[in-house]
């Protein structure tokens, strides 16, 4: 029997974008990591509900835009790292260290929550 190419691909939380671990289960896959994810989850869809917003919406509280946009500066911080060091010829190792910050900063990104 061929498995699909999903079955192969990590799977996420709904809510929080964790990566979720591999059940094994049978029946209905997770979609979320953990009951508070799950509770979030409803309460984002019974307020877009009473909203009259539509399902799609994405819907962050100021704090929540602010922690992104600081993790977004942050990025931006990290990519202009690597690019001025490789402008100055950095040495190789150097490189790869701020190259694994960036990507350090870029997975803080995406967890919305």
């Amino acid at each position: 029997m061929e498995r699909s190419m999903e079955a192969d691909e990590p799977k996420h939380c709904a809510w929080c974008g964790r990566r979720l671990p591999g059940s094994g289960r049978i029946g209905r896959p997770r979609r979320y990591c953990a009951q508070p994810c799950r509770q979030r989850a409803y309460e984002r869809r019974a307020a877009l509900q009473r909203g009259g917003l539509p399902e799609d919406a994405v819907v962050l509280s100021t704090a929540e835009l602010a922690d992104l946009q600081d993790r977004l500066f942050q990025l931006r911080c990290a990519a202009e790292d690597v690019v001025t060091a490789a402008q100055d010829g950095a040495e190789n190792e150097e490189l790869r260290k701020l190259a694994a910050e960036l990507v350090e900063s870029a997975k803080g990104l995406e967890r919305l929550r």
